[in-house]
């Protein structure tokens, strides 16, 4: 494997002329700048290998050299495309070299997310500062690969392998490229509305999955009904004139933009938009300069497209009824149902405010629509209302509306946490479930993280924790779990109080169903010093060791990863758990548990042995 003989100072060399590569303007831009950034955040990373001794190197698994083969392969891919793409001109190259830069960032970027999963860091004496930039690195790569789509693991792989030549970006159309192209792009390309699934870590449920007014039929449908669309993807190629340019996905309301007296480009409303929105002045296709920035609907590829979805037994990308988009007959409805919200009549407020909660829970694009006729602002000024069916509501709304990712900036801008947190602490029990559901959304995206943990919005959470209802104490859970990520907000749950209360639930009868959650925060918050001393303070060693030997699969990894986080370097308290009977069940689980669990498991025992001796 050619990327574990690759050390760590060659490493760094590479991860600095990274750091060195221009970024030029053009269609790219934004990509190339986020993928050099996130390969800067390993820098530290790569330093603490360089200087750590591992645990016992020669016992490294073969998987656990994979991690380091994975990070290699994908930041010399890193190199080769950020070198190339720094050549590429839009208007002198082919759309399959577009394709072709395309593909191959979704490949880099499945790669290191990939390499990033599995370090094991029980080899290395990672610190908790890096250890917080290594998550932040992971979940951006995460979010990216949301964005990109997702793809069969075996192209990547061969994607990755491919260099990056010149060639690729010449204005010379090479026809096997483009057929080779052409099926890459047939999974490339997402069916029906968009994918944007929010992603979850670890064992703990996406809380508004559960939210009485989630859209529930379409995320279940994007869960079960997955890998029926990724089978029927392989045998269908969409034709190319079918895909934005920019996104390379299904469009769904093609606009045409005019660039010059002869030339015209479709494209997909929404990205379009959000081109121009963003101050670029040329077409991100050919980089002419726009004409005007009026954008035309495209009735004829419109109705091309939902002819096409009809015959191939596709579904229609949302926004159509009989190859007719009904998103602008929707938004003089929708944008007449804002206008009531700010009435003065109590009731009208109420009835408006319900039907844009029923609204927002059906699809993504009435979410897009409600966003685009300004509702959000006027939402989050109703959440602090005195009658409570109002205030119910528009905490729902905000739920619902922020299950769209373009929309949770929108949220925040609004300066919504502070009346979020509010709601929290004193609404009713169903606007409380909601409302820490809505903190749990808007937390998906990282810079968020500060802001609400900052905000009061904690001991509020680890209270509807405790006193909750089942529901509320989930999402009041997925929430905690998603703050306490971020390194700064670790320190602010101990203060509140939350290890107390996850170590009751590992005992609680009544509450045996948060098991799996409270040991996933648990094992989260025990590389946080404050916490590892409430967690022995609460006496959870027991507590640990019984579930270690009885619990299920995932809980007993869970368990063998805070032991281990609470034993290193604590000759005491390795003692303390070979009396109360770890070593047998850690044996068991070095065997038989999961590929995680094996190497809690595996260190735990080592460092008991030397502790033995």
């Amino acid at each position: 494997m050619a990327g574990v003989n690759v050390s760590p100072a060659s490493l760094l060399e590479l991860i600095a002329e990274i750091a060195e590569i221009p970024i030029n303007a053009g269609v790219f831009k934004k990509d190339c700048a986020d993928l050099t950034r996130r390969v800067c955040l390993l820098t530290h990373l790569v330093e603490e290998i360089r200087d750590s001794n591992p645990v016992d190197s020669a016992a490294a698994s073969s998987s656990e050299n994979d991690w380091w083969s994975d990070l290699v392969v994908g930041l010399q891919a890193s190199k080769r495309l950020l070198s190339s793409a720094t050549r590429f001109q839009a208007r002198d190259s082919s759309d399959g070299a577009v394709k072709r830069i395309s593909f191959q960032l979704q490949c880099i970027t499945w790669r290191l997310e990939k390499a990033l999963s599995n370090l094991p860091y029980d080899l290395y004496d990672i610190s908790e500062e890096v250890g917080e930039q290594v998550e932040l690195a992971r979940s951006q790569l995460r979010r990216a690969m949301q964005r990109y789509g997702s793809l069969n693991s075996n192209k990547f792989l061969n994607g990755l392998s491919e260099p990056m030549e010149r060639d690729a970006f010449s204005n010379v159309k090479i026809k096997a490229e483009e057929e080779k192209l052409e099926g890459i792009s047939e999974t490339v390309v997402p069916f029906g509305e968009e994918k944007k699934q929010l992603r979850k870590s670890s064992s703990i449920s996406l809380a508004f999955y559960l939210s009485k007014d989630a859209d529930t039929d379409r995320l279940d449908k994007m869960v079960t009904k997955n890998t029926d669309e990724s089978k029927k993807s392989d045998k269908l190629t969409i034709p190319v004139d079918f895909l934005c340019p920019v996104s390379l996905e299904l469009m769904k309301d093609p606009v045409i933009v005019a660039t010059g007296q002869v030339w015209l480009q479709t494209y997909e409303r929404a990205y379009i938009q959000r081109w121009i929105d963003c101050g670029n002045l040329t077409c991100p296709k050919t980089q002419q300069k726009l004409e005007n920035f009026t954008l035309t609907p495209n009735y004829v590829l419109r109705s091309l497209i939902s002819r096409w979805c009809a015959e191939h037994n596709i579904e229609q990308p949302a926004g159509y009824i009989n190859g007719r988009s009904r998103n602008r007959g929707d938004m003089s409805v929708i944008k007449a149902l804002v206008h009531k919200l700010s009435s003065r009549s109590v009731e009208e407020r109420r009835n408006a405010v319900s039907e844009i909660r029923s609204l927002s829970k059906r699809s993504t694009d009435n979410r897009i629509l409600i966003a685009e006729a300004g509702a959000i602002p006027v939402l989050v000024n109703l959440l602090t209302s005195e009658d409570v069916a109002t205030q119910e509501n528009a905490i729902t709304c905000v739920l619902n509306l922020s299950i769209y990712d373009n929309n949770k900036e929108l949220i925040m801008f609004a300066g919504a946490v502070t009346s979020i947190v509010q709601v929290l602490r004193a609404g009713t029990m169903e606007a409380r479930e909601n409302a820490a559901a809505t903190l749990f959304s808007l937390s998906l995206a990282d810079e968020n993280k500060i802001t609400i943990g900052g905000s009061g919005a904690i001991p509020a959470l680890v209270d509807l924790l405790e006193n909750g209802t089942p529901r509320g104490k989930k999402d009041a859970a997925t929430a905690l779990f998603n703050l306490c990520i971020y390194q700064g907000n670790k320190g602010r749950a101990v203060r509140a109080g939350i290890v107390p209360a996850l170590v009751k639930m590992l005992s609680d009868s009544s509450s045996h169903r948060m098991v799996d959650e409270a040991l996933t925060i648990l094992s989260v918050l025990a590389s946080n010093l404050d916490a590892k001393a409430a967690i022995v303070k609460a006496n959870t060693l027991p507590a640990l060791i019984g579930i270690l030997q009885t619990g299920q699969a995932r809980n007993r990894e869970n368990a063998a990863a805070i032991l281990l986080s609470l034993c290193k370097r604590d000759t005491e308290k390795l003692v303390s758990i070979g009396r109360l009977g770890a070593v047998v069940p850690l044996m068991d689980l070095s065997n038989n548990g999961t590929e995680r669990g094996k190497r809690k498991a595996t260190s735990l025992l080592e460092l008991l042995r030397k502790a033995c001796q």
